[in-house]
């Protein structure tokens, strides 16, 4: 004789989570993309005015050499820069119950392969441009300006300064923003926008020029690149170092308007501003758009996959 069929009461069906009712603030995934980069911005800001009161303070006025562009003073500024962007998304992170690493630096790949290899075509690419731009003879070198045992002290120093100058810039234009913009309207909507808001902040250098800022803009747009196909920053924070450093220390050609101190070689332009970029330096001469247009095709062939991951949770 069969068992018949037993069929448990409706209330002991399996209970569904609540749902938060859908409002101007809360999605279906919790708190929505825009709200949450003010809060971001918002904490980044009183930071900002907390740390000003106390440097002013401990400064007593007496800011002047963090203006130089010198190794100490450029990684003093941009390290700030650094946490003052990392901190806000460390506290985001335990609001939204994500990794930190999902902002883009994940600290398996830190200095990895993506670093270097990131690093070497920066490199690469500044030296293409000049290259490019000497051969119209808008730039040569006359000499070395520092010698024997200050060389290698001198390029360990730039090195690490351009390396906490990527990092600065690359978390705080693409990490936690990037991120949680492309939640909201997708990738290369955020991408545009963070990029012009890139281009905007150079806008204070001196010297500084609309050729130039169209390639900053540009740089943004390639940085974006780099992280939508490798899935974090480190490729671009390589990449970034590798450039100035090249750019500043190795060739002493202004950076965004801005001569360093203490670089390697003594370096001169000749010619009209479209070419060698004028007080900018190269990243302003028609050359540097040709120059990351080869690095972005080159770079779509060899990673041809998106290893990008955005989404709310």
């Amino acid at each position: 004789m069969s068992n018949p069929e037993i069929i448990p009461p409706a209330n002991s069906a399996q209970q569904l989570p609540p749902q938060h009712p859908n409002t101007v603030f809360r999605g279906p995934h919790g708190i929505r993309a825009g709200w949450r980069a003010l809060i971001f911005l918002a904490i980044v800001g009183v930071l900002l005015t907390l740390v000003s009161i106390v440097v002013v303070i401990i400064a007593n006025g007496k800011l002047g050499a963090l203006n130089q562009l010198t190794p100490t003073g450029l990684a003093l500024s941009e390290g700030s820069i650094f946490l003052l962007t990392a901190i806000p998304a460390l506290i985001m992170s335990l609001i939204e119950h994500r990794k930190f690493s999902q902002y883009g630096l994940p600290l398996r790949n830190a200095f990895q392969q993506d670093f270097w290899t990131g690093s070497l075509v920066g490199f690469l690419a500044i030296s293409g441009c000049l290259l490019a731009i000497s051969l119209f003879r808008g730039f040569h070198i006359t000499g070395l300006a520092i010698y024997g045992t200050t060389i290698f002290p001198a390029m360990a120093k730039w090195g690490l300064a351009f390396i906490v100058v990527g990092l600065a810039e690359e978390f705080s234009f693409r990490g936690y923003l990037q991120y949680t913009l492309t939640t909201g309207m997708s990738f290369w909507p955020s991408a545009v926008l963070l990029s012009a808001l890139f281009g905007f902040a150079h806008a204070s250098n001196p010297g500084e020029s609309k050729a130039g800022l169209l390639s900053v803009f540009l740089f943004g747009l390639l940085f974006c690149l780099f992280l939508r196909r490798t899935g974090n920053l480190w490729w671009a924070v390589g990449f970034h170092a590798g450039w100035d450093w090249g750019q500043t220390f190795f060739y002493g050609v202004p950076d965004s308007g801005i001569v360093a101190n203490n670089n390697l070689f003594n370096s001169g332009f000749s010619g009209p501003n479209w070419l060698t970029g004028g007080s900018v330096g190269p990243e302003a001469s028609a050359f540097a758009p040709v120059t990351l247009l080869v690095v972005a095709i080159w770079f779509t062939r060899r990673y041809r996959e998106n290893r990008y991951l955005a989404r709310e949770s």
